[in-house]
């Protein structure tokens, strides 16, 4: 099983660590891409215009500091560098060790500058957001979508695929047809007086704990009913609906 997780906005900076080196990062597939990409930020960062075409506010103008700074800043673990709801939640620091040890070979996050990271591997804090456009490179999710394929699909191996990204971050890469059987792609729906609705903050944060309560129970479904089965062993009212992308499985919940 390969979990696919979107990255969070904000980002925790490390004060000390080694810089930066792109030969140790997994996915040397990428290695190439991540290359142009950091070089084109830190242009991009040095221009006057820099916080408008990154989509920074004027009180941020120190994230400018760290794109231009990224080869030589201090990095840490990308478990440790992603921050906000969705990560709070999860909590990988304070997972067991055997759920720790399954993050290393089941998680995977999208990063618009690395394109895909794994919970070890050494980071520094950047900005670039997924809907970015950088000048000399074009749309960053154009920027991934040849290269990203590869890397996902080694990572995947003969397993289920379970999507848990946003639409921002999905546009990276789309899951062929030949793989739809083994892809379960996650949402959450708050159900309140007959209706429901994605409620961002909440949907962040249960995404967080199904995969929290995923890596603690150690099961390794291969289906997409598999996975099913196991969610709802695990407490989560899911409904799936398999389509010719793959399975859609909405997880209901009731409360905020």
């Amino acid at each position: 099983m390969l979990i696919l997780l979107p990255p969070s906005e904000g980002k925790a900076s490390p004060t000390r660590g080694k810089p930066l080196d792109l030969a140790a990062l997994s996915h040397p597939v990428l290695t190439d891409v991540r290359r142009r990409v950091i070089d084109e930020l830190g242009v991009v960062s040095a221009r006057p215009d820099a916080a408008e075409v990154l989509g920074i506010g004027h009180t941020q103008l120190d994230l400018l500091a760290r794109n231009r700074a990224l080869e030589t800043a201090p990095t840490a673990r990308a478990d440790r560098v992603y921050t906000g709801v969705l990560y709070d939640a999860l909590g990988f620091g304070s997972l067991s060790a055997a759920a720790r040890r399954r993050s290393a070979t089941r998680i995977a996050v999208t990063s618009s500058v690395f394109g895909l990271v794994r919970p070890s591997d050494r980071i520094p804090a950047y900005r670039l957001s997924g809907d970015t456009t950088l000048p000399g490179l074009g749309p960053v999710a154009g920027i991934w979508r040849d290269v990203l394929g590869d890397a996902v699909r080694d990572s995947l191996g003969d397993g289920l695929l379970v999507d848990l990204r946003s639409g921002t971050y999905g546009a990276f890469w789309r899951p062929p047809a030949d793989l739809a059987r083994r892809v379960a792609t996650v949402r959450v729906l708050h159900e309140s007086n007959g209706k429901r609705i994605v409620v961002s903050h909440f949907n962040k944060a249960t995404k967080g704990r199904i995969v929290r309560a995923l890596l603690e129970d150690g099961r390794n479904p291969r289906t997409p009913a598999a996975l099913v089965a196991v969610l709802r062993d695990l407490g989560w009212a899911v409904e799936e609906a398999p389509g010719p992308k793959g399975t859609q499985l909405d997880v209901v919940v009731a409360e905020v």
